[in-house]
């Protein structure tokens, strides 16, 4: 497979880029996105290989941007006549329009991580041989596991961006994933653990005997700790949460709030506020797209815009937010190269990358040798956030009861319950440890999903509603 998308069309590139530049005459902003995808899938589920998949799209997005405008049209026909029917469509928005067309994005010429396409090694046989090893290995760990499922995940992205000002981009994006889950059970009762790792590599660059032991092994101690965890308590209590994945909460409750099309269209919690403290002193947040192999790292945005450290808040204080290039240039401000889509099908907009807390000077222990009694949160399952008002709800899969600064008891159906720009002023002590998580995120918005990566160090939350079914 060609990496040079351009050349799948039937007409030379010359003729290619006149059409764009005539479709876009008039607009602001806007591009031709190109599209080359593959990805598999295989799952195996109680003893057995349950379903496996492999799938092929292309195809190719034209935007015109005009003020608050977009104009948008997409195909799976690379031709010169989809591409004519397309330029006809985005044109409504552009007729009568005096448009200058915005500049360029500036590149680096730096790469984030190879372009080796990851499906075809291992092979299917040696992937499916690897998922049956798995199965048999956390059965044999402990006669309390009662079913296994584990998956393996991986896709290959090329991608072209073609302006009208003939300006181009190019970007090959590899992704890989590993999910594991485990069910054990005692008696009449039965609970989960869950492990899953992988990030912007081939599968030999992560997946060895010691990583899917580790990841299997988490998984099965999860599933324990939770058979063994009691009715958790509800109140108002103090929190401390986990460092690495619990980021998910900061992710969901704060990041995107944090987007710029959010706060344009003053919808955000954050909206109005830049420059003034929104978070505890000492809580530093960025959006950093261009850690290598990460999930959540892109080279270059879906507009092209290469990826950037943005920090958002600073020592408590909101200084940035994350932009596309219509957000940013409607609001005054620098594109941060957050603009992403799902795939050729769907226009970009602000999203995150990979969005985490840095460290403070705190340890782990010091932070819960500090509560007197409260909820130590080491995982989150799913949650809900409402963007305009900032509440949010969470549940935790992994979590224990603090009495008198020791971890005490495991505890189950423990729910966070708050607002986001009110539980950043609740923090009262950060941790030295901050990490990413291993590599399992999704992000949701507006229909589009895209991969993200998330996390934060160890913090204490004073005084935080925990929903739980003990009194």
């Amino acid at each position: 497979m060609t990496t040079d998308l351009l050349s799948l069309f039937d007409c030379d590139e010359r003729a290619l880029e006149q059409a764009v530049a005539q479709a876009l005459s008039g607009a602001d902003d806007g591009e031709l996105f190109i599209e080359h995808a593959q990805a598999e899938t295989l799952s195996f589920d109680n003893g057995r290989l349950k379903g496996g998949s492999f799938n092929t799209d292309q195809g190719f997005g034209l935007r015109a941007v005009a003020g608050e405008q977009v104009g948008y049209a997409h195909s799976g026909e690379l031709s010169a006549a989809a591409l004519s029917r397309a330029a006809e469509a985005v044109s409504t928005v552009t007729r009568g329009y005096g448009g200058t067309y915005a500049a360029a994005p500036k590149g680096t010429n730096e790469r984030r991580y190879g372009d080796e396409n990851p499906i075809g090694s291992p092979s299917f046989e040696e992937k499916a041989r690897l998922l049956a090893e798995i199965d048999v290995y956390l059965r044999d760990k402990d006669p309390k596991v009662r079913q296994v499922s584990a998956a393996i995940a991986a896709s290959w992205q090329v991608v072209e961006i073609l302006r009208a000002d003939g300006h181009r981009v190019r970007d090959v994006r590899p992704m890989t994933r590993i999910s594991l889950s485990v069910v054990a059970g005692h008696g009449d009762r039965q609970e989960s653990g869950s492990f899953g790792f992988g990030g912007r590599m081939s599968f030999a660059d992560f997946l060895n005997e010691d990583s899917w032991r580790k990841g299997a092994d988490d998984a099965l101690r999860q599933a324990l700790v939770n058979l063994e965890a009691v009715e958790a308590p509800a109140g108002s209590m103090d929190v401390v949460l986990g460092n690495g994945w619990p980021g998910v909460m900061l992710h969901e409750a704060v990041g995107h709030g944090l987007e710029g099309d959010f706060n344009r269209k003053k919808t955000s919690a954050f909206a109005g506020l830049m420059g003034e403290m929104v978070a505890a002193p000492g809580v530093t947040v960025v959006d950093d797209g261009t850690i290598g192999n990460r999930r959540g790292s892109i080279t270059v945005d879906d507009e092209g815009t290469p990826s950037a450290y943005n920090v958002l808040i600073e020592n408590g204080r909101l200084v940035g937010y994350m932009q596309d290039r219509q957000n940013a240039r409607l609001m005054g401000m620098a594109p941060t190269g957050n603009g992403r889509r799902q795939s050729y099908a769907c226009q970009p907009m602000p999203r995150m990358t990979n969005t985490y807390m840095l460290s403070g000077d705190k340890t782990p222990e010091e932070i819960i040798a500090s509560v007197k009694k409260g909820i130590y949160a080491v995982s989150f399952g799913g949650g809900q956030v409402d963007i305009t008002s900032g509440k949010f709800v969470f549940g935790c899969t992994e979590a224990y009861m603090i009495e008198d600064g020791r971890i005490g008891a495991p505890v189950k159906g423990a729910m966070l319950i708050g607002n986001g720009p009110e539980a950043m002023k609740r923090i009262t002590m950060i941790g030295n440890d901050s990490k990413l998580d291993t590599g399992i995120g999704n992000c949701g918005k507006a229909g589009q999903w895209v991969p993200v990566g998330v996390g934060q160090p160890h913090l204490r939350m004073n005084e935080i509603t925990v929903g739980g079914t003990r009194a």
